[in-house]
Parts: C-alpha cells; structure tokens; sequence
C-alpha cells in the first residue's frame, strides 16, 4: 500500500499514542461532580476513546454531536430512509438553556472528533474540530456548523483566526478559507492561488500588513495582504532560505514586538527579521536532555520506526539512539510573552523559554504533568496556559504552575485548544469535546 507523506504522518501519531492507552485509560474517565450547582455534566455513561494527537480526518463521521446534556443527532436516524449519518448544521445545543453562568463548569461534546482550535469572539465562541468548525453563541445558544456541506474544502479545521472581521480557517488538506458572513460564502486559497501545501496550521496578519501562512511545505508570505495578486505570494523553504527555515513543517507563527516573525517548526524555532533567517534548536538549548525526561515519558512507541521522514529526521537531529516519542526540536505551540520572550511547547523535551540569548525548559520535575505540550495560551489575568498530554498546567506570574485535569472539570486530560471568553471563563478543547471552566483559579 502506498502512502503520501501526510497520511503516513497520521497513521505514525496514531500509532504512537494508541500505545499509551493503558497509561490514558484512567485519565479519560469524565469528571462525576454530584454537588448540586458545581457543574454540568454532559456524559455520565461513556468514557472518552484514547485520542490520536493527530487522527485520521473524516468528513463523514457517523457520531452524534452532544452539549448540555443535549443531543444533537442527525435529523434522521442513520440507517432510516433519507438518512445521511451527518450531524445537524444548526440547532440549539442545551435542552433547557443557555450556558449557566454559576456552574464550575459546563461540558460541550462534540462527537469522536478533536478539538484543535478555539477563538472567543464577543458572545460567540468558534470551535475547530475535525469534523468542521462550529460558531455558538453563549447568549442564544444557538450553533451552526460548517463543513464541507457549507462550502469548506475539508473537514479538518487546525487554525481559527479573524483576518480584516472575517473567520479564517486553516484545514487539514483543504488550505485557507475566509468566510464572509454577510453572505456565508466560504472564499478558499490553496495551492494554485500560491499556497506552500492544503494542509494550514496558522494564520498571523502581521503590523506591516503581510500575511503569514504556515503549512506542511514551508512558509507562506502574502505582501502587503494582497492575497488575490499571485505575484505577492513568496514561499519560504529549506531550499529556498538556505536552511534559515529549519524545516518545511511549520506548525505555528508568533510576531514579536519588533515586527519579527517567529515561526514553530519540527525542526526548532526560526525567526525572520528584516529578510534575515535565524533559527534555534536542542543543541543550543531548546527542550530538555532526553536523560533528564526519559523516565517521563508516555509514549513508547516511536514514529520513526513507520516514517521515513521521522527517520531522516532523527538521524538529522542525533537522535537515532532514542527509540521513543520524543524530540525537542519539534515545536506543536508557540506564544510570544509581552517581553518579547517566546514559549515553545515540544514534542516530549517539556515547555521551552527563550530569552533572545539563552534557553530555559520546564519539564515534570519543575510541576508540569507531562512533558508532550499540545497547545499555550495567555489568559485575561495575564497567565499563561500549558495544554499538555496529561493536563492544564497554569503558570502565575510568580512562576509556578498549577495543574488542572478531569477532576477540576476538564473535558479530557489531554489539551489542544484554549481560549478566554469576554467574562474570563477558559474554554478548553480535547478529544471529544470542550470544557468552560467558570475561574480557573
């Protein structure tokens, strides 16, 4: 059976997670809060499958979507005449109402999907999933989904962003699309508008007014935003810059106070300034010592074993000797701090602080609880969020952390989405489903 590199990558993270389900099996079991007013608890029945970081993306996915307590089931039943297995584009999400307030917490399910990608806008919450990107409002309670029935090219969402007041969505194999409301026409620019590769992981409109596009095939820079002008598309790559872009999979972008562009790659972190390329990785610092984290590890399996990109990688990397899931050069998230400094999450080597000039890493032993960091995220206090395999870790401004898991209300313990809505609840989005957290505190 041949493969493309994309799918061989999806299969290779499946693998390597299903290897710890017995590791996640405990974890996964939903919070059971019986104190009257604590919480709203959306599943009492089932436990949540062990999620795949990165599972396979499907359009037809044949689940029920759940919120509130409420079902959102497919208009007709599958298998019943006329049919489609699909979930329903709009509805209302609770039985009774709204979002209450003065829970603890409130789980929203969301089917066999993951949550990649949530962004507070106002009273509505946009919520990126593998099986499309839903618009809810806290207020009406009212949802819409978009999907490939609306007019996006894939189902996979990985990034959400307002570009200008519109939605942008960077899917998985279908590229960007921009959604204009008014009309709720989708607008998509892949590869032959000058996009590096289908498969988006962000969007960032930087003060100059270029836009920046990370793909699986480099960087792509749109001059001045004129994304409908071919010619003001540039692809950044390996090749192109000489190796000042450490590796084509990029997987997050951040500007930093100077206008510079950071980006997150599996091959460390690079910036661009003033047509300059720089990069870092773990032989100058970035994640922690594989012996300093071995023992911590949860995945066993290594992908390198099914990839050879994995495995040319490695043996680029000096890794070769390491037959687990791990690698500090490999970036998931990234978030510049107000200082200009940056926060890398890493695949496995624990969450890395750059200050310009010298690197710090957080790992287990400094209070996270695990060392694979998925996602990061600045809260309205000020704080910054650590999504991991293992749990939320909240690091105060004194600098310690705090760590949240289903037994404080998460939906899941492993975190690949945060967003603070306008009344400072923390949204928190995992495999199946999210999690509003009235004070995270």
């Amino acid at each position: 059976m041949n493969l493309s590199p994309k799918t061989l990558f999806v299969f290779i993270a499946v693998i390597a997670v299903a290897v710890a389900a017995g590791y996640y099996a405990g974890s996964q079991q939903l919070a059971q809060n019986k104190d009257s007013g604590t919480g709203t608890e959306t599943v009492v029945t089932e436990q949540a499958p062990t999620p795949p970081a990165h599972p396979p993306i499907s359009g037809t996915m044949h689940d029920s979507m759940q919120a509130g307590g409420a079902s959102l089931a497919p208009a007709h039943p599958a298998g019943a005449p006329g049919s489609t297995g699909l979930p329903p584009q709009s509805g209302q999400a609770h039985l009774d109402s709204a979002v209450d307030q003065d829970a603890k917490f409130t789980h929203f399910r969301v089917g066999e999907r993951n949550v990649k990608q949530i962004l507070a806008d106002g009273d509505t919450m946009w919520v990126g999933t593998s099986g499309g990107v839903i618009r809810y409002n806290i207020k009406t309670d009212d949802y819409k989904l978009y999907d490939t029935r609306s007019g996006l090219l894939a189902n996979g969402v990985f990034h959400l962003s307002k570009l200008d007041g519109q939605m942008v969505v960077g899917t998985y194999g279908g590229g960007m699309s921009i959604l204009d409301e008014s009309t709720q026409q989708w607008k998509t620019y892949n590869i032959p508008q000058g996009l590096g590769d289908a498969f988006v992981y962000d969007v960032l409109k930087a003060d100059n007014g270029d836009i920046w596009i990370a793909t699986w095939s480099g960087a792509n820079r749109i001059r001045q935003g004129k994304l409908d002008d071919r010619d003001s598309w540039d692809l950044y790559t390996v090749e192109n810059t000489n190796g000042g872009l450490p590796n084509d999979w990029v997987y997050g972008l951040a500007m930093g106070k100077n206008g510079e562009i950071w980006m997150a790659t599996e091959g460390g972190l690079a910036r661009f300034r003033d047509g300059e390329w720089d990069n870092w990785n773990h032989e100058q610092g970035q994640g922690a010592d594989y012996a300093l984290v071995k023992d911590q590890i949860q995945f066993t399996n290594d992908p390198a074993n099914y990839s050879k990109h994995h495995t040319r990688q490695k043996s680029e990397m000096g890794l070769e000797q390491i037959n687990v899931a791990y690698n500090p050069n490999y970036i998931v998230a990234l978030l510049v701090d107000d200082d200009g400094s940056v926060w890398a999450g890493t695949w496995g080597g624990g969450l890395a602080h750059f200050n310009g000039t010298a690197w710090e890493n957080f790992t287990v032993s400094d209070g996270l609880p695990a060392n694979h960091v998925f996602s990061l995220h600045r809260d309205s206090a000020g704080r910054i969020l650590v999504g991991t395999s293992n749990g939320l870790a909240v690091r105060d401004n004194e600098g310690n952390f705090k760590v949240f898991n289903t037994a404080d209300g998460l939906y899941s313990n492993i975190v690949f989405s945060m967003a603070t809505a306008d009344d400072g609840s923390s949204w928190i989005g995992s495999y199946g489903g999210v999690a509003r957290i009235a004070k995270l505190q």
